[in-house]
């Protein structure tokens, strides 16, 4: 059986996803030939490429336990979450808020069609496909409306996602709506890739891979990254340290100078509260 004939109604197994792309890099198995291909490339130019993707992954995993464990969210919205891999963001929190409500939020027809299946006969946890980048039409989705209570507060997480809204997009009026329509005390977790820390064949390299992908890819500088914090409360990223932002491996790290690894630097993230 061909690629195409395995590909799920409304999926094009010819060109690069971010979605299918991050499923690569994490091990995943479903991708196909074109999104290997590029990822291969690009790992040549960014050999921290796995590194970043499951420091990324773990800093994802840590923030909604710690969100549920110790601020008592039972609900979450997961905006871009793309393809199901290990420690999904219901099976992170379910080790310590059993039941606790999620709604996965991606654009990729694949997410939709491998989630669905994942998750069937699940009734606190559901997907939808939607563009994060039209919040009415997310938060107005009667799937969410029937799992999340935006009267109680909720846990936002938009991680390895908002690299892939443009400028012209507005990437901090997008977070400010999204926050805005959730209740005083939830909390906002957003990881975003950087050129910071990299040499410019990598950046080249990440440029190049995603101009051949269904989005582009747009690297922000650490300044920007706090700049969609603006009016929330961020919180200390780890034990010792001011609040403010970090790279996605130190955020609830045991050891953050351990963890602070070259694929760990190709993302900022932070946590934040809303007043």
């Amino acid at each position: 059986m061909t690629e195409v004939e395995q590909a799920p109604p409304g999926v094009d197994s010819t060109t690069p996803t971010p979605a299918r792309l991050y499923d690569y890099y994490l091990g995943g198995k479903n991708n196909f030939a074109v999104d290997r291909e590029v990822a291969e490339k690009l790992r040549v130019s960014l050999p921290e490429l796995t590194d970043a993707a499951w420091a990324n992954r773990g800093f994802h995993q840590r923030v909604a336990r710690w969100m549920a464990a110790e601020h008592g969210i039972r609900q979450f919205i997961d905006l871009g979450s793309g393809l199901p891999t290990q420690g999904n963001t219901h099976e992170a929190v379910s080790q310590v808020a059993p039941g606790a409500r999620v709604v996965y939020v991606d654009l990729d027809p694949m997410v939709l069609a491998h989630a669905r299946a994942l998750l069937s006969g699940t009734d606190a946890t559901t997907v939808i496909q939607a563009d994060l980048r039209d919040p009415a039409a997310v938060l107005g989705h009667p799937e969410l409306r029937a799992l999340i209570d935006c009267s109680q507060p909720a846990g936002l997480l938009m991680t390895a996602v908002l690299h892939f809204v443009a400028d012209e997009s507005d990437p901090w009026g997008l977070v400010a709506h999204y926050t805005s329509e959730l209740a005083p005390g939830s909390y906002v977790a957003l990881s975003h890739a950087t050129a910071d820390k990299l040499p410019p064949r990598a950046v080249q390299a990440m440029y190049d891979t995603y101009s051949r992908a269904t989005e582009k890819i747009h690297l922000r500088p650490k300044a920007d990254f706090e700049r969609l914090f603006d009016g929330l409360e961020l919180v200390a990223p780890f034990d010792g340290a001011d609040p403010g932002v970090t790279f996605v491996g130190k955020w609830g790290a045991e050891d953050p100078r351990a963890a602070d690894s070259d694929g760990s630097r190709v993302l900022y993230c932070g946590v934040a509260r809303r007043p």
